[in-house]
């Protein structure tokens, strides 16, 4: 079992994961560090709970979205479409994730 030190809102949380998932975990840490100061701010004086829930609706939401485009996509695929239509089918589905990737959060 491995240890990691995940730095979230100034604040060190100790999280044991399976040996190997260290630099998930870590990525899954700075994802949630990234959207402290918003949620904080959201959260008022509702103190460190509160801005953890607001972060974790914050994946939610993001999820849901990202899991929509997927369907569409997959919905798209499924269709039988011209040459043409298919190319554009592939242009939108190529349109909608590059909107969703700019509205990502750096993970880095």
């Amino acid at each position: 079992m491995a240890r990691v030190m995940l730095e979230i809102g100034g604040s060190r949380w100790p999280v044991n994961c399976r040996d190997g998932e260290e630099p998930q975990v870590q990525r899954l840490g700075a994802m949630l560090d990234e959207r402290w100061e918003q949620a904080q701010r959201a959260a008022g004086d509702g103190g460190t709970a509160r801005v953890l829930l607001l972060i974790a609706l914050m994946l939610a939401d993001d999820l849901v979205e990202t899991q929509g485009h997927l369907s569409q996509a997959q919905e798209r695929a499924a269709q039988p479409a011209s040459d043409g239509a298919v190319l554009a089918s592939v242009a939108d589905i190529l349109e909608e994730l590059a909107e969703a990737l700019e509205h990502e959060p750096a993970s880095d």
